[in-house]
């Protein structure tokens, strides 16, 4: 049992923004996150996601393993629902650039990796990723500012 709370796909119209995070299976998202996607129809026949913004966060096993082709195939299930995509860019900075350590993350989202299963996110990578979810609440902030 977690203590973390699961959201219906139905419950996707009430967020102002969603930031995706998901595991990668063979370079792209874990079949049960497309089946979440493909839960998703009658949202995208009202078209009730149109608008919102979005961004994508992910872990892979290797650094092979997806931490780009990943959040590029997650794009085409945001695009068909005419979301739009809020990358996180290069704006983590120079952080982003250190080749001193095996970091994720790349310009779509923030990454980790996760090899076995033992390895936890690094201190920087758990930066990336608080950078994106500010960085994403202050787009996803304006975007609604905006529509009202």
């Amino acid at each position: 049992k977690t203590d973390v709370p699961i959201i219906s796909p139905q419950e996707l119209a009430e967020a102002d923004g969603i930031l995706f995070g998901f595991p990668t299976r063979f370079g792209m998202m874990a079949s049960q996150m497309k089946a979440f996607f493909d839960a998703t129809g009658g949202l995208w026949r009202e078209q009730s996601l149109a608008g919102k913004p979005a961004g994508v966060f992910f872990s892979t096993g290797t650094q092979g393993g997806g931490q780009e082709t990943t959040p590029l195939t997650a794009v085409t299930q945001l695009t068909h629902h005419g979301m739009v995509f809020v990358p996180v860019g290069y704006t983590f900075g120079a952080k982003m650039f250190d080749m001193e350590k095996v970091q994720g993350g790349s310009p779509y989202g923030a990454g980790t990796f996760a090899g076995d299963g033992s390895r936890w996110p690094s201190e920087m990578e758990l930066e990336h990723a608080f950078h994106q979810g500010k960085y994403f609440a202050g787009i996803a902030k304006k975007l609604k500012g905006s529509s009202a």
